[in-house]
């Protein structure tokens, strides 16, 4: 099958730092080459993703969010890959574009990596009249009310990146961006009062995230906790394999959380706040604690040495390996080729996780 995925233009494939949407588009070239398909990567010229890659910008577009930028990018990318016989689009313009100007053939899937919020209900709600719509998790496929749902496929990491480790580097860990939404105060303030250092690895580059940092982190962090902006993947790894656990209090309905899988994969325990995805990710009790608040999440630090960090390995390659997404995806493509001019939806009961 000739398969044409298409990236957004702001960052390369697969990261050089923080971006959680390419890493998930990079591990899934890779594993549908694996099933012995022919994957073409429409992306940024400094994109690495070790398949068959095509752009219009050599460098990230600047801006993030350009809509001129974008929609140059994703009619470039749709020109591109025409003689593909499936077009799987991660971008926000791209499926919309394509769907007014009428292209039928190759068929288009495109997964929703944000929330469905009622400033985009309408533009998902006119993509799924042509295109068939993936959320990544069912919490997420729930937001979606009545836009039809072709499928729920949760993200894969590849798992001889994210090895497992031992945990015993005497701290907690937080990472992911510096954001009131992903609850580093929480974090921080949980870990100070559960008597242990914390390791904050952060997204921290535009000023609302700086000033987040200024005004409610930094005045909570001890001698003993270290901050670390956007550390290369190898050392974050290697802080999550050495990690006691994961901290993730979320404050919002994230679609998934992609550092959740990661840390399980490191062998990791996970402490979440129960928003968005985190129950479909963490068994309560056995790779991780689903907490209320934070008095809750202070107390399940010290159920941590409880969790068996092999429990917490064994849940990530049995339900978060990139192998795994691949054939989900595999699966959803035939389905759409099988059954040309009809729409896949979750409501034929195809293509659900």
């Amino acid at each position: 099958m000739r398969i044409g995925l298409i990236a957004p233009p702001w960052i390369p494939v697969p990261p050089p730092g923080y971006g959680g949407i390419e890493e998930v588009i990079d591990n899934l070239a890779r594993g549908l080459t694996a099933l012995g398909h022919d994957v073409r990567l429409f992306t940024v010229g400094k994109s690495t993703c070790p398949v068959s890659r095509r752009w219009l910008y050599r460098s990230p577009a600047e801006p993030i969010g350009d809509h001129f930028r974008e929609a140059a990018h994703v009619a470039a990318a749709y020109q591109a890959l025409a003689d593909a016989d499936i077009i799987h689009d991660h971008t926000e313009l791209g499926p919309l574009l394509a769907g007014r100007r009428g292209i039928s053939h190759p068929p288009v899937v495109t997964t929703v990596h944000g929330p469905v919020i009622p400033q985009n209900r309408r533009m998902l709600a006119e993509t799924a009249r042509h295109a068939s719509v993936v959320a990544v998790s069912r919490a997420h496929a729930r937001s979606f009310g009545d836009i039809p749902v072709a499928a729920v496929i949760h993200h894969g990491i590849d798992l001889d990146v994210y090895k497992p480790g031992p945990g015993t580097g005497g701290y907690l860990l937080f990472t992911g961006r510096m954001s009131a939404d992903k609850g580093v105060h929480h974090a921080v303030r949980v870990a100070r009062r559960a008597g242990w250092p914390l390791v904050i690895a952060a997204k921290m580059r535009e000023p609302a995230e700086r000033a987040y940092f200024d005004q409610h982190v930094r005045p909570l962090l001890g001698r003993d906790d270290d901050m670390l902006a956007e550390p290369p993947l190898a050392i974050r790894v290697e802080l999550m394999r050495h990690a006691a656990a994961l901290l993730n209090p979320i404050t919002w309905p994230e679609p998934f959380g992609l550092v959740m899988a990661e840390a399980l994969a490191a062998a990791t325990p996970v402490l979440a706040f129960p928003n968005g995805a985190a129950p479909e990710i963490i068994d309560h009790g056995r790779t991780g604690y689903l907490c209320q608040g934070e008095d809750e999440m202070t107390a399940a630090v010290a159920r941590v040495p409880q969790i068996n960090r092999w429990q917490c390995r064994a849940a990530a390659e049995r339900r978060f390996s990139l192998t795994r997404m691949a054939a989900d995806y595999d699966r959803l493509y035939r389905a759409i080729l099988d059954c040309p001019g009809r729409m896949i939806s979750s409501r034929t009961g195809t293509g659900i996780r």
